[in-house]
């Protein structure tokens, strides 16, 4: 999930299509790859009790394995972030390879899982480049906003360097609308905008706004667990279905 705009949805949307995707059956590794680390407090880990996090992952190369935390859904694994994570940039200034050490991170535990999704900082820095070049497909979250468009160019310009330099493999999975309310004509001349740019890149789900998907991180659980009958969990679960459709997955 990237979009160097915050407030977009990103957070919400690794959460909640992670733990869609484990509740349809698929094994779900989600990296949380942002300092504030939300997805991982908005899952219920402590992160103050972690010995290891993305960070040691990055920093110190200890063996991915050992910083994956089960979450209380089934099928659904995170390795969380750490406030430490801001400093990491600076200290990967100097590593060799420093665009590909999430990828060689990744490696290892690839094959054990169905999605592996990355929660990406809202900025365009080193660790949001190692997502992308550990990547095979980006999902951008557009909120639906007057300003919605603003910033896709540099992502989209970012994207492209990344193919052509880093990870020739790279693709746009799609663009997620959220914070859509179909009562708001911004909401459905943002749609239209978007869906005019980029066609069939857009996700036919779009995320609607809702109050429960705002409340279930205080419980540290997903919407789904929150309130599975919420339009904020079906909105999530279409999207899954969408996803696995995309990725030829059964």
């Amino acid at each position: 999930m990237a979009n160097q705009k915050g407030g977009v949805g990103k957070t919400t949307t690794s959460i909640n299509l992670a733990a869609a995707l484990a509740k349809l059956g698929k094994r779900v590794l989600l990296i949380d790859a942002d300092p504030q680390a939300n997805t991982s407090s908005g899952l219920g880990i402590d992160i103050r009790e972690l010995e290891s996090t993305i960070y040691e992952c990055l920093v110190n190369g200890i063996d991915p394995h050992t910083a994956i935390v089960e979450t209380s859904m089934e099928n659904l694994f995170v390795i969380p972030s750490h406030i430490d994570l801001v400093g990491a940039e600076i200290e990967m200034l100097n590593m060799e390879h420093r665009e590909q050490l999430l990828k060689k991170i990744i490696q290892p535990i690839r094959d054990d899982y169905d999605f592996i999704l990355i929660d990406c900082s809202p900025s365009l820095g080193l660790i949001t480049i190692n997502a992308l070049t550990a990547s095979d497909s980006v999902i951008i979250p557009v909120q639906c906003e007057f300003f919605a468009l603003e910033g896709i160019a540099k992502l989209l310009n970012t994207i492209k360097i990344i193919k052509s330099k880093l990870n020739p493999q790279l693709k746009i999975e799609g663009f997620l609308l959220t914070m859509y309310d179909n009562r708001l004509r911004l909401s459905n001349q943002v749609y239209e905008e978007v869906k005019r740019h980029f066609g069939d890149l857009v996700f036919n789900t779009v995320i609607s706004r809702n109050v429960r998907l705002s409340e279930a991180p205080s419980h540290g659980v997903s919407v789904l667990e929150y309130d599975p009958h919420s339009k904020g969990a079906q909105n999530y679960t279409a999207l899954a279905r969408e996803v696995i459709v995309r990725n030829k997955q059964k």
